[in-house]
């Protein structure tokens, strides 16, 4: 059965959810509007139980006919209710006409919007463009986005922020900042791409009560499902009282060309705080001789050439390949031994480099590119990534196999016939140097645990990654290392504690 608090459709696939709901299940279009009003006020009523003033801004089409019965609950629940109709009501057609008639025959009044509403409020509510906008914002719309964006109000947004396209996350020349969005029946993919995180806010979802068998019509599956620490419970479940160091997998690492043994260490530190049995980095002979005292559980072998590597492989499940590896002669060569060896890997930085020369294909690998490093994979530009992320990971499977960790805002974890995952975790301080040793790093310690090289466990690892960063970030981003990480992975990595 799909979970629909993780799915996540494109604005026309709710739109078919919410036809069958009407069509197939029977629900009249006015009686889903009214559910959605009334999550809506029950949840604003619990996020600020202070706020007696509100502001309702009402558009034109099914979103104002939200706003309208927010308005009727909020006016009956005895709280100051202003209206402002940013679109005459008397053009409003069908359900958002009746919840307009029901408003005024409930006593209701509306008046013109002016920036002057809003300093007497004390919270905002954005009802004034839903899902279908395709255009810029203008005119008297634009004027009330930017007047409350001005202010310091507290603002929910009822299904998607007014301005932004509910498909792209792109904003249309200007989007109401929230506080908290109310999305209803199903998640659209533009509240967590581009610019959506920004300015959604708190993200709450109202599926009103529509059953199973409405999403079921559809043909299509999600465009893509969110990850979240329940997921974790199925990935690392408690450790048997009988487990050893061997039960965990041994992982080879391999990089640290010279000037470059700090990605190595990293990546080495959080596998092993991941939980793999037995690290090991293979790197400069001149490296191998420190990394040991600075983390002692460490394994380090000092690899002159290529041939070195061939005692560390038999004794390796799992390798990773790729921190501060370089792309000289030395660094190729133990790249084509380590690609031939049949071994599960983990593919990172160089190494994706190397790769994109040769342009293999396996199956048994999680590649961990960044936006510029997919570029190179793909032989296109880092923009051309960005602007259509699906895209681009879609192609990446395609051509290189295995699963694929589309890194960067709102990172996709993907597996060619797969539905994609993406994390919704994450924060700017993050961008800064050896953040990538440590994904790589993770997701290689976790792949070691689990055996497996598929979506699930690259996904955990990513979230895992994302919400370490965030914790460590609560005392300020700026300023944020890489290894600041490690102190709150075991809280993360132990869920069911």
């Amino acid at each position: 059965m799909t979970d629909m608090a993780h799915s996540v459709w494109t604005p026309a696939q709710v739109r078919e959810i919410d036809r069958a709901a009407i069509g197939d299940c029977g629900i009249p279009g006015y009686e889903l509007m009214t559910r959605a009003g009334q999550a809506a006020f029950s949840i604003a009523c619990r996020r600020w139980p202070d706020a007696r003033r509100w502001l309702v801004l009402c558009g034109a089409g099914n979103n104002a006919g939200d706003g309208y019965v927010v308005a009727r609950l909020a006016q009956a629940a005895g709280l100051d209710v202003t209206v402002a109709a940013v679109s005459d009501p008397a053009c409003l057609q069908g359900d958002a006409a009746t919840a307009w008639r029901d408003y005024t025959n409930a006593g209701g009044t509306m008046q013109p919007f002016s920036a002057a509403l809003i300093d007497s409020s004390e919270l905002v509510v954005d009802a004034l463009l839903g899902t279908g906008l395709q255009r810029p914002v203008a005119g008297t719309y634009l004027a009330a986005i930017e007047a409350v964006n001005a202010e310091a109000r507290p603002v929910l947004a009822l299904d998607v922020p007014s301005g932004l396209d509910s498909l792209s996350g792109a904003v249309l020349g200007a989007a109401m900042w929230a506080d908290l969005t109310v999305t209803f029946v199903g998640l659209k993919a533009g509240l967590y791409l581009d610019s959506g995180p920004e300015y959604c806010g708190e993200i709450e979802f109202a599926g009103l009560e529509i059953p199973v068998s409405a999403v079921q019509q559809l043909e299509t599956a999600p465009l893509f499902s969110l990850y979240s620490r329940d997921d974790l419970l199925h990935l690392l479940p408690p450790r048997p009282a009988s487990a050893h160091k061997g039960s965990f997998g041994h992982l080879l690492i391999v990089g640290g060309n010279r000037g470059m043994s700090g990605a190595v260490r990293l990546a080495g530190e959080a596998a092993l705080r991941a939980g793999a049995g037995l690290v090991t980095v293979a790197t400069r002979p001149e490296h191998a001789l420190w990394l040991p005292l600075t983390r002692p559980e460490l394994m380090c072998t000092g690899v002159g050439s290529a041939r070195d590597l061939a005692p560390l492989l038999e004794r390796a499940t799992i390798v990773a390949c790729g921190p501060g590896l370089g792309r000289d002669p030395w660094a190729q060569d133990l790249f084509d031994v380590v690609v031939g060896s049949g071994l599960p890997l983990v593919l990172d930085a160089d190494a994706l480099n190397l790769l994109a020369d040769r342009k293999l294909r396996r199956d048994n690998w999680i590649l961990t590119p960044h936006p510029g490093e997919a570029g190179r994979l793909l032989g296109t530009s880092s923009a051309r990534v960005q602007g259509d992320r699906f895209g681009a990971l879609q192609q990446l499977c395609r051509q290189y196999g295995g699963t694929v960790i589309l890194k960067g805002r709102g990172t996709l974890i993907g597996r060619d016939g797969s539905v994609p995952v993406l994390i919704d975790r994450g924060n700017p301080g993050m961008a800064t140097a050896g953040m990538g040793d440590v994904l790589t790093g993770l997701v290689a310690g976790l792949a070691a645990q689990t055996g497996t090289v598929d979506v699930q466990t690259a996904a955990g690892a990513a979230f895992v990654h994302a919400a370490a960063g965030d914790a460590a970030a609560l005392t300020g981003e700026r300023g944020l290392l890489a290894s600041d990480l490690f102190a709150q992975f075991r809280t993360w990595l132990n869920p069911a504690h």
